[in-house]
């Protein structure tokens, strides 16, 4: 009928088939490209990793003769995983956008730009800000009387730990606003249940912190906090959106 979007033609199983292999053996050639080129700069990444601890911590130490490698590795595969991850997304958008309408296209199209934008916001919070933090707090215990002598691979395991659990939390605002567009949570939805989510909320600060003081936890649920209020402002301007279209496209069925 006039006016419908156009359905594109129905692949057969073998056709599929063939473009998930397409679209695999794509993905595993980024994440090979970018494996292979952080594990080239593996010992600058790890020197990248040491500025948040700043001039409180030596030279890291290996305990084991392959420490240092099997660092070396963790830090290029994790690299090469983060750095690819927008490509893997899109094909994963690429593989089922024939079966998307076209305004889901775009919906799609915009979860992976905005959640890999988002995840890069959080892993520069960790390094900028978290980590110095973090660390500052950690390393100054016991001064000065104890000095500390980390290994590569317990710091590396630290901070990339740290780093990936600020990129996931900044998907907070993403998933929400998902999740509202879906109709599974309401804006209102959301104010109603903000007593219960900033329990929630601060539960997750405890654990996901470190140390035990008040003013840790406080630091790392402020973020929190502003971006569920984030959400519910995103989701509130969204829904008003869809309902304002609705509204145009009911206007123009009855003129």
């Amino acid at each position: 009928m006039p006016g419908e979007e156009p359905q594109p033609p129905r692949l057969t199983f073998l056709e599929h088939l063939d473009e998930l292999r397409t679209r695999l053996f794509l993905c595993l050639i980024a994440l090979a490209g970018t494996t292979g080129a952080s594990l080239m700069a593996a010992d600058r990444l790890i020197g990248w990793l040491k500025q948040p601890a700043g001039d409180r911590l030596g030279a890291l130490a290996f305990f084991a003769p392959t420490e240092a490698l099997t660092a070396h590795l963790k830090v290029a595969m994790i690299s090469g995983l983060v750095c690819a991850l927008p490509i893997l997304l899109y094909e994963l958008w690429a593989f089922i956008r024939p079966a998307l309408r076209r305004r889901e296209r775009a919906y799609a199209l915009a979860v992976v730009w905005w959640g890999s934008a988002l995840f890069g916001v959080g892993v520069w919070a960790a390094h900028d800000l978290v980590l110095p933090l973090f660390l500052k707090v950690l390393l100054s215990v016991g001064e000065p009387y104890l000095q500390p002598v980390i290994s590569v691979g317990r710091y590396v395991s630290f901070t990339l730990g740290v780093m990936l659990a600020c990129g996931a939390l900044c998907e907070l605002p993403l998933v929400l606003v998902v999740l509202a567009r879906l109709g599974v949570l309401t804006p209102q939805g959301l104010r109603r249940h903000r007593p219960v989510a900033l329990l929630g909320l601060l539960v997750l600060a405890a654990v996901a912190t470190p140390t035990t003081d008040a003013f840790t936890m406080l630091i790392a649920v402020v973020p929190l906090v502003i971006l569920y209020e984030a959400a519910i402002v995103i989701a509130s301007w969204s829904g008003s959106r869809r309902a304002a279209a609705a509204d145009c496209d009911r206007t123009l069925r009855h003129t």
